[in-house]
């Protein structure tokens, strides 16, 4: 077989002698490579490959080092700091820190939720916060005002994104909406405390009075919207919140969307006139970066680059 044949999710199932849940479930765990091509999870030999052979000898690869965000943000490698330091979980970001440094900036990454950014943000251990944070009526601004108190600030927008249900293929619970989550026949899957998605649902909760309590798999905690993704196809739980694109990731997934989400970098107005921040706004407002994270889709790009408010 090629090694850069692609293979479907039930091709490697077959060929591990597995069902096809227990590929989503070493997708989740992230111990099985794979990538996408439109909707479809696909992947190659070599992927494959290099999962029978950790399997087999599961000492005698490398571990990917992990590194502590909340409390070193960055991997040591170099003695010189970056220049500009960006916290969120979109893959776009990376993009970003990628022109940004071919344009001469060096610039770093950490991976921090939009609560926990603005927090760092405050603090100063970074210079730029993605965000994300709905208050039950518009998305940022109160947030930055509360957890930033005093401290000038300005949202410039990154993109828009539709927030949604991931349900199992057909959708078989019949799930329209937030109400449903009030029905009592449905178990969901959840975000750790201070993530734009937990927040999300809370709120939609406390609206709706439904207690968070009583609703089956509130408690149960995935690391990534991917990882709730693979799981709820896999028929872990009825349902999980999440974004329309990580959902165009996985097979035997349907999406229902709910509302737009605005998604905005928070940057403190003492830095807007800073050499590091011109040139973020002028990679942001580039046509080389516009046409580049347009290929994403499921985000919409329409205010990319501008200045949304100043808070």
């Amino acid at each position: 077989m090629a090694q850069n044949q692609s293979l479907s999710t039930q091709e490697v199932a077959d060929i591990l002698h597995v069902s096809k849940s227990t590929i989503y479930d070493l997708i989740r765990r992230g111990e099985i490579h794979s990538y996408k091509i439109g909707r479809k999870v696909r992947f190659t030999q070599d992927d494959v490959d290099a999962y029978i052979a950790r399997s087999r000898h599961e000492h005698s690869t490398r571990p990917v080092q992990k590194i502590d965000t909340h409390s070193t943000l960055l991997t040591p490698t170099e003695d010189k700091a970056p220049e500009l330091v960006i916290a969120g979980q979109d893959v776009v970001l990376d993009i970003l820190a990628n022109h940004l440094q071919q344009e001469g900036i060096h610039a770093g990454r950490t991976y921090l939720s939009s609560f926990e950014g603005l927090l760092a943000l405050y603090q100063d251990r970074i210079h730029v916060a993605a965000c994300h944070l709905f208050d039950g009526e518009g998305y940022n601004a109160s947030y930055v005002r509360s957890l930033m108190p005093g401290v000038p600030a300005v949202l410039v927008n990154l993109s828009y994104r539709t927030q949604g249900f991931y349900v199992q293929k057909g959708n078989p619970k019949n799930i329209r909406g937030w109400q449903d989550l009030s029905r009592g026949d449905l178990s969901i899957l959840n975000r750790r405390v201070g993530s734009s998605t937990r927040i999300l649902l809370d709120l939609q909760l406390k609206q709706l009075g439904i207690p968070a309590a009583g609703l089956p798999g509130y408690d149960r905690i995935m690391s990534s919207h991917l990882t709730m993704a693979a799981a709820i196809a896999a028929g872990d739980a009825d349902l999980a919140v999440g974004t329309e694109r990580i959902s165009r990731q996985i097979e035997d997934l349907d999406f229902i969307p709910l509302m737009e989400e605005r998604f905005d970098f928070v940057i403190k107005k003492e830095q807007m006139n800073t050499a590091p921040v011109r040139k973020l706004l002028e990679v942001l407002n580039s046509p080389v970066f516009r046409r580049e994270v347009n290929h994403f889709s499921g985000n919409d790009y329409r205010d990319l680059g501008k200045v949304i408010m100043e808070v």
